[in-house]
């Protein structure tokens, strides 16, 4: 990754941690190489990461971090406090939004808070003009699938999820929505 998008990185996991309580246990989807861990300073085996671009199963400060997708490769494991998906959700495609959905609702405590950060639609075109440029890599462009950020609400419905907060940043091009899981 270059700078930019390292940058980029940062500011959403900023966004999202004044959400995550101290203590709390943590899944991250789409973990990448663990920055959300690192940026947090977190460490131990009561969190894990899940990333389908990890080569294998590994372990960084302690955080099991798996090779494979969410939800279908997560292993067998209690539910967590806190589930985050930074800059993943618009790579799901719309025929995994209900597996997504029911994964989040098995792996989330009631009461816990699921994170997301999803882009607006402008900013493919950014990135495919700082990519071009070489100014950032641009992780996974390709699979964004048109993604529209109206639908982020429909994936994580009432019945399910209560929505916190819905807010923007980065000059309104990404998105923040922190959903709380609803008892059942």
């Amino acid at each position: 990754m270059k700078s930019i998008d390292r940058l980029l990185q940062r500011w959403r996991i900023v966004r999202a941690r004044r959400f995550i309580k101290p203590g709390a246990r943590i899944l991250d989807i789409g973990s990448a190489d663990g920055a959300l861990f690192r940026q947090l300073n977190i460490s131990g085996a009561q969190d894990m990461g899940i990333d389908p671009t990890l080569k294998s199963n590994t372990t960084l400060q302690g955080v099991p971090m798996i090779a494979g997708f969410f939800p279908k490769d997560m292993p067998a494991t209690g539910p967590f406090d806190v589930i985050t998906m930074l800059a993943v959700l618009e790579h799901f495609p719309p025929a995994h939004y209900e597996d997504l959905r029911r994964g989040c609702v098995k792996f989330l405590k009631p009461g816990g808070r699921l994170i997301i950060t999803v882009p607006s639609p402008a900013v493919d075109h950014i990135l495919s003009a700082l990519k071009f440029l070489r100014l950032i890599d641009g992780m996974s462009l390709e699979e964004h699938h048109g993604y529209k950020v109206s639908k982020t609400r429909d994936i994580f419905p009432a019945e399910n999820f209560r929505l916190l907060q819905h807010s923007t940043f980065q000059f309104g091009l990404n998105n923040l929505f922190v959903f709380e899981r609803i008892e059942e």
